[in-house]
């Protein structure tokens, strides 16, 4: 029998249009299931058609209000929406939890990160500036107004299901744009109840509206379509992102993509081992290794493989695999069979190419979709997991012999998302810094999300930046005024 979860009372399961809930007009609904033990949690409606259009009639209905509503007062909301998310941690972690799987901890730190998003567009919400100079060509004056795009489609992905809604409805917000959200099928009850927290900040009727479904593309289709959208924004796979960037091309919609990556994290010979191994640590075990921005690819110097391959297995060792839900879980399951089964797919094949299994390398027997902690020796630049997001706890070490050969391998992808590199050099790490394809660079370090940051990739791994003081400016328009005389 599936236990059940008081968490899983304190809101509503529907679809979120006008802050209200209700169910999909043909009555269907999907299960959402704990990957812990691979149970259903609980029911959810599920959007169609239908509810899509409900959903961007509210957030055209509510434009021009929300547009015309002071920055001061979008900023306070925000802020708000801050507090409440903080204060609210506990709740929210145990959910981020029960739908996603990562421990309890992790999830915590989940909500932190969320609420920080608030915070910072709170702020960036009463910066938006335009601009008024002379016409350095004759008479007149030139004027520059920023205005909002427009109503927003917004699609999350499962892995951060919270800090993905905050990242993207935070600059839309402050922006002044309205926004459908449309949560993965797998998680969409944090944005379920975090719509319940915006409206308790105090976000009227139509700005933040929430369509769940396990039918994607009949939501995502007639909104793309519509011409009364303006923007969509998409975190998740590039594959998916190409189709979005296709569907998105007849209405010339504004598009922000942040898609797939294939980190590298580079050991140079003159590393603090130690420090490489806590940064390792970071960018692998993370989210259980099931991050976009998690070490992928791990390239170390043929002079320290030996240490950091033997301190990096200590480290993994220790950690405790289990429910998240239970105290002093370190890892917990991944998502569903279907990204179990890919992970084993990928170690099988790189073992295949001649990798030697160091630690972990099979999941345990049981209920649940979990994998342990693996280290994987001598792994091929041939083999998948080189050229695959990975999405799991699997760190495959590679080795190289001089700095040229490691940038090489380094950006031998048709990613661009992150990379790291360990290095004692200071003209060694900007060396590295300014040659590495990437959007993003982690010197000496593994954890790179902040809140205060740019974050985004190039190549295939995406388009436009989220966070930061460029964050706000993927969701508004620059309106040139010609102001006389002639």
């Amino acid at each position: 029998m599936t236990a059940h979860h008081a968490v899983l009372d304190t809101f509503c399961k529907g679809v979120w249009i006008n802050n209200k809930s209700a169910d999909a007009a043909d009555g269907r609904t999907f299960d959402i299931e704990n990957p812990a033990n691979g149970e259903p949690l609980c029911r959810v409606a599920d959007a169609g058609e239908t509810e899509a259009m409900q959903a961007l009639d509210a957030a055209v209905a509510a434009q021009a209000a929300w547009a015309a509503t002071s920055p001061r007062l979008r900023s306070d909301i925000l802020r708000r929406g801050f507090d409440l998310l903080t204060a609210r941690t506990e709740e929210l972690a145990q959910l981020i939890t029960l739908e996603m799987g990562k421990s309890v901890a992790e999830s915590r730190g989940e909500v932190a990160y969320s609420a920080d998003f608030l915070r910072w567009f709170s702020e960036e919400a009463v910066r938006i500036r335009g601009d008024y100079t002379a016409n350095p060509t004759g008479p007149g004056r030139i004027a520059l107004i920023r205005q909002p795009v427009g109503p927003c489609l917004l699609i999350t992905p499962w892995n951060v299901p919270l800090a993905m809604a905050a990242r993207k409805v935070g600059p839309a917000l402050a922006a002044g744009c309205t926004t459908v959200l449309k949560p993965a099928e797998q998680t969409p009850l944090t944005a379920l109840l975090f719509a319940e927290i915006m409206q308790e900040a105090g976000l009227p009727a139509g700005v933040l509206n929430v369509v769940p479904t396990s039918r994607p593309e009949v939501v995502a289709t007639p909104l793309l379509a519509d011409p009364r959208l303006r923007k969509v924004s998409f975190t998740g796979s590039t594959e998916v992102g190409r189709l979005l960037i296709r569907a998105s091309a007849d209405n010339v919609l504004r598009t922000s993509m942040e898609l797939g990556g294939n980190a590298p994290f580079i050991v140079c010979a003159d590393a603090d081992v130690d420090a490489a191994v806590a940064g390792a640590m970071v960018a692998k075990m993370r989210n259980v290794g099931e991050a976009c921005i998690a070490a992928n690819r791990f390239y170390v110097h043929e002079a320290v493989v030996d240490e950091f391959s033997e301190k990096l297995v200590a480290r993994l060792e220790r950690l405790s695999v289990g429910d998240g839900s239970t105290p002093g879980t370190d890892v917990g399951p991944l998502i569903d069979g279907e990204q179990r089964d890919k992970v084993v797919a990928l170690v099988a094949d790189a073992v295949d190419h001649g990798a030697e299994v160091v630690l972990g390398g099979a999941p345990p027997e049981g209920a649940g979709y979990y994998y342990p902690p693996t280290v994987l020796r001598g792994v091929s630049p041939n083999c998948r997991m080189n050229s695959e997001e990975i999405f799991g706890p699997v760190a495959p070490l590679t080795t190289f012999t001089d700095d040229e050969e490691a940038l090489r391998l380094a950006n031998d992808t048709e990613y661009g998302l992150v990379s790291y590199v360990f290095t004692s050099d200071y003209g060694r790490a900007l060396w590295f810094a300014e040659r590495l394809e990437a959007g993003m660079v982690g010197l000496n370090r593994g954890f790179i999300s902040n809140a205060a940051a740019p974050f985004g990739g190039i190549k295939q791994s995406g388009l436009g930046r989220e966070g930061g003081d460029v964050g706000i400016d993927e969701y508004l328009e620059v309106k040139y005024v010609a102001m006389g005389p002639e």
